[in-house]
């Protein structure tokens, strides 16, 4: 076995999807404890202890408590290595996640006990079941009274079309909760309410009567008799495909069930496969070095104001110094600085191999979506998905005379994605468009502070995006209801008032061709798989 393929085979690189609140954050400190990156783990709402998530580096998510982008971590586990990409769970960075999902290899799904399947998950899942990602399930906080575990099944396999299989099962919650039976280890482990797990074998467990003849462990017996019986059978091909999920029981906060579920998880979970190009499958064995770029940061070190381009080596080798093209313009870069992260701290990294998330300086020459390759190669690896925003801003500096910060912090916070940049044909009005409230607060935010540029945001209200093609463009068609402007790359774009009138310009012109970004996103992912 080539040195490519043994370092390949070790690698696990996967995404944490959840609603807010649900844990998701939580769940990545534990899995950071394992790997023995961190002493004690930060909740993400520790503002009281002064702690906060090592994922949550970005001052405002320390204020806020929530997660608003995505971070990477880098560790060895137990001869693997291991890749978590923390995504944010506020709805408003959907389009964020989306891309760093095409990043990974697999999904860890956490789901609230308390709540079941919220709206955002819901969102999340149907993007991991459209792109075929393998989803492993863990139902998170049950040390609290919540749902019945076979109601919480019925409602995974119902609502996601997907089959569940329990590789743990619970024996009560809340205040009664014992532990998990681990039925593909056949032990039990013991929930002792501290940070001790107590693993049973289930031949010894006649040494345990305060456990056997609990009425709460018994009726969890009974319950997962049933399962065994009525349920799915584990079928790994299914899991690989996104056809079936593993589900974990436990409690990130206590933490209890993450170790269990983590050591399982890195077993299952997919080694890095072969990438779609324009000149067909990439094999993560092929020699020459190739990745993507899946998001871009400015200003994680503010002192330095410098641009990080987030790569997701998909073959080959990566070594620090090499040179690379960029296929979308063939011109050559010398990959001399390049970084592995926790969340904002971060050290150099000499060499990397498929399924490796690496940071290279931008000196502002990539894009999101760019290929990179060694070689010969020329191919791009298919591009990233671009969601078309919902709520449209003008946006204007309050100082003239900041005209060229305010162009600059507007050019680089509009490349990392999450919100994108419009204007007015024919003015110099500046429209920026988004999916909710919360990006156009954390823009505003990094703008005064990464910039020192006051801004000024004049609500357009939510419209309907619709894109027009060049040699269609009827300027005396257009006024302030239906606004003509154009998008970053000069493409003509519609801002339609309301659902009516677009319609109505659609009755009115049957000729002009309309375009749904969002509909050709969802007709793309669905054709190629």
């Amino acid at each position: 076995m080539s040195q490519i393929q043994e370092e390949m085979k070790k690698r696990r690189t996967f995404a944490i999807i959840s609603h807010p609140d649900a844990g998701k954050t939580t769940m990545t400190e534990k899995m950071l404890l394992f790997g023995n990156l961190i002493r004690s783990a930060g909740t993400v709402k520790g503002k009281k202890s002064g702690k906060f998530a090592t994922s949550d580096w970005m001052e405002i998510e320390k204020q806020r408590g929530i997660s608003v982008t995505s971070s990477v971590m880098n560790f060895p586990y137990k001869g693997y290595q291991v890749n978590i990409l923390d995504t944010p769970g506020h709805e408003d960075f959907s389009e964020d996640t989306y891309r760093t999902l095409t990043a990974v290899d697999s999904v860890v799904m956490v789901i609230d006990g308390t709540k079941g399947i919220e709206a955002q998950t819901l969102k999340l899942f149907k993007v991991c079941k459209m792109r075929g990602i393998p989803i492993f399930t863990f139902i998170n906080k049950m040390d609290r009274e919540g749902r019945e575990p076979l109601d919480l099944m019925e409602e995974i396999e119902q609502t996601l079309d997907i089959e569940t299989y329990p590789m743990t099962w619970p024996a009560g919650m809340g205040k009664r909760f014992l532990g998990v039976f681990d039925r593909e280890n056949e032990q039990f482990v013991h929930y002792t309410g501290n940070e001790e797990e107590n693993y049973i074998s289930y031949d010894d467990l006649e040494q345990y009567p305060e456990l056997t003849e609990n009425a709460t462990f018994q009726e969890a017996q009974e319950e997962m008799e049933m399962v065994d019986e009525a349920g799915d059978t584990f079928d790994m091909d299914k899991v690989l495909k996104g056809d079936q999920t593993p589900v974990f029981f436990g409690s990130a906060l206590a933490p209890f069930g993450v170790e269990t579920f983590f050591n399982s998880f890195i077993e299952m979970a997919p080694e890095p496969a072969p990438r779609k190009s324009t000149e067909g499958f990439v094999s993560p064995e092929h020699e020459e070095f190739s990745g993507f770029i899946f998001k871009i940061q400015a200003n994680m070190n503010p002192q330095h104001r410098d641009r990080i381009a987030f790569v997701r080596i998909c073959s080959g080798k990566f070594e620090r110094g090499m040179n690379v093209t960029l296929s979308r313009t063939g011109k050559t870069f010398k990959l001399a600085q390049s970084q592995q992260f926790v969340a904002s701290s971060r050290g150099t990294v000499e060499e990397g191999y498929a399924g490796d998330i690496i940071g290279i300086y931008d000196p502002n020459v990539y894009r999101i979506g760019d290929t990179i390759v060694t070689g010969k190669s020329k191919f791009e690896y298919d591009e990233l998905p671009q969601f078309p925003p919902e709520l449209f801003k003008k946006v204007t500096a309050k100082n003239v005379m900041k005209s060229k910060q305010f162009r600059k912090g507007l050019e680089q916070l509009v490349q990392e994605g999450a919100i994108q940049l419009f204007k007015r044909y024919r003015f110099e009005d500046y429209i920026i468009g988004a999916v909710g409230e919360l990006q156009y607060e954390v823009f505003e935010y990094r703008m005064k502070n990464e910039y020192n540029v006051d801004i000024e945001l004049t609500p357009l209200g939510e419209r309907i995006p619709r894109w027009l093609k060049e040699d269609q463009v009827d300027e005396s068609l257009f006024d302030e209801r239906n606004m003509l402007a154009e998008d970053r790359e000069g493409n003509p774009v519609v801002l339609f008032k309301n659902d009516f009138s677009l319609r109505w310009f659609q009755d009115k012109h049957p000729k002009i061709e309309l375009t749904d970004l969002f509909e050709v996103n969802q007709y793309n992912q669905t054709f190629e798989n």
